[in-house]
């Protein structure tokens, strides 16, 4: 008897292995499979300006990074003892104003950088609903908790999320012609917006990214991150405590649909290896100073010698 529907996901054109240089953009969900390909030791880069949930956010902040447009005075402002900035994450945010700015700057130019090098980019679309800022009428990233009667909030058209997707392809690829994206939707629920609202979200985003140009399918593919949740996962012990982020459970299997479609078969037997040195590592001898357990030691380090002499990235 079959308890679910599991969904057919089509293996990726163009799988990763540990040869391959991803940048992570976007949602919380986008950092939790950052943490698994951080696990496994990939050479991943995640989020330099923390999380965004939109996609008009990302596309402004890429397209401030591939044409460096540098951060001025003019772009942050001072509220609850912090200097802000309204394209970037709260976690960057800083008392010092000569500080901030230099960080802001410093990521521009690293950023830069790695989508020069990156080989595959993964972008995942939180929310189509967005917060607009009433002095200048721009879209936000974040509100920094100014009060809410100082914005006003819309839902993204597919139109305007289409448009913001392909812009955010083609300013990646100037810099980088043989980038390959991985879009995909956040499974975690926007129920502060509605539980319809939330829906109505979700499907512009779909929508969206299944609109973008057929003729780039070679340079990009979709993975049901939200479907996976809604329809193999649909049961509440799939939840953490809010109800409404995946649990360790969920990311865990999303993650693993994921391992089997886009990553290479040639990376597994190096995942393997590169587990059991993890596990190795967050072991806890009940007498370190035991033969065997030297042994074990000894072992474990003659594994992560050759590991990283084969893959000099690694880092343990």
């Amino acid at each position: 008897m079959q308890f679910r529907t599991p969904i057919p996901i089509s293996e990726s054109n163009f799988p990763i292995d540990y040869n391959a240089k991803i940048m992570s953009l976007g949602s919380c969900f986008a950092v939790n499979m950052a943490e698994k390909l951080e696990y496994f030791k990939f050479q991943n880069s995640c989020n330099p300006f923390g999380i965004i949930f939109n996609p008009v956010s990302i596309e402004k902040l890429i397209e401030r990074v591939v044409n460096k447009v540098f951060f001025t005075e003019n772009d942050i402002f001072f509220h609850n003892d912090l200097w802000h900035c309204f394209e970037v994450h709260s976690e960057l945010s800083h008392p010092d104003r000569e500080a901030f700015l230099s960080t802001l700057n410093q990521l521009i130019e690293t950023t830069h950088q790695q989508i020069t090098a990156s080989t595959h980019f993964q972008i995942t679309y939180g929310t189509a609903w967005v917060y607009r800022y009433i002095k200048n009428q721009h879209i936000v990233a974040n509100c920094h908790k100014i009060p809410q009667k100082e914005f006003t909030k819309e839902l993204l058209s597919i139109e305007r999320i289409q448009n913001a997707i392909q812009n955010t392809i083609e300013l990646i690829q100037k810099l980088n012609q043989e980038a390959k994206f991985t879009f995909t939707v956040s499974p975690v629920r926007h129920i502060k917006d509605g539980f319809v609202e939330n829906q109505r979200s979700k499907a512009h985003l779909i929508c969206a990214i299944h609109a973008i140009d057929n003729s780039q399918l070679i340079t990009h593919n979709y993975f049901p991150s939200y479907e996976i949740m809604m329809d193999e996962l649909r049961d509440y012990r799939f939840y953490a405590e809010d109800m409404v982020h995946p649990n360790q459970v969920a990311i865990d299997y999303i993650w693993q649909r994921f391992k089997e479609t886009f990553i290479s078969k040639t990376a597994l037997s190096v995942m393997e290896e590169v587990q059991g040195i993890q596990k190795g590592l967050s072991h806890r001898s009940f007498n370190p100073q035991s033969e065997s357990h030297q042994k074990f030691l000894a072992k474990l380090q003659s594994g992560i010698t050759k590991l990283c002499s084969e893959y000099p990235f690694m880092k343990f």
